[in-house]
């Protein structure tokens, strides 16, 4: 799965929220997420610009991988995503792998549907207030044309292109030196 993804800080949720729903886009939920990020000596995600995770989603669990991004303008990635039972031995799992723990990203999900966008208004702990809207794509052909789709949302929104961030949520903590990339577990 390819995810075509845009992010930009947001200022004020509620005039996004209210400018969203303006639009047309349907609420499909709220979310409480905890995104721990892992590491490894032997293979440095950091260097890699891959990314591997656990997600606490309400009484959910699920394990992501998440490939180079694959441009310069946006978060496009490959993404690999499986359910998981149990977030505890798979975090012990991946220790026993030699993966390590970097630092975990909390955040409140509001989530919305406008034909094939999905858009998440995101509340991050220490972090602030972001939009990030995406296009779930099977291959990359044409991802441009999608890439194309958000950013004409947006700018409906009345958020340029100049404000977008393709930083990770964990990107960001680490560039404000909240956590570095060899601390233990950060709840």
């Amino acid at each position: 799965m390819i995810e075509i993804e845009i992010k930009a800080r947001v200022e004020d949720p509620k005039i996004t929220e209210r400018a969203i729903i303006k639009l047309g886009a349907a609420p499909t939920g709220i979310e409480n997420q905890v995104d721990t990020y892992y590491n490894a000596k032997f293979h440095d995600f950091k260097n890699t610009d891959e990314a591997l995770r656990i997600r606490a989603q309400d009484t959910e669990y699920f394990l992501t991988y998440k490939g180079p991004r694959m441009d310069s303008i946006s978060k496009t990635r490959t993404e690999f995503e499986v359910k998981i039972a149990d977030m505890v031995n798979m975090g012990n799992i991946l220790s026993s792998l030699g993966f390590y723990p970097v630092a975990s990203i909390v955040k409140k999900r509001k989530k919305y549907a406008f034909g094939d966008l999905i858009i998440a208004l995101d509340d991050v702990r220490d972090l602030g207030n972001f939009i990030e809207i995406e296009i779930p794509a099977k291959n990359p052909n044409n991802y441009e044309e999608k890439l194309e789709t958000i950013f004409d949302f947006m700018d409906k929104l009345g958020i340029s292109r100049s404000l977008t961030v393709r930083e990770s949520y964990l990107e960001l903590l680490l560039k404000e030196n909240r956590v570095n990339d060899r601390s233990p577990l950060i709840e």
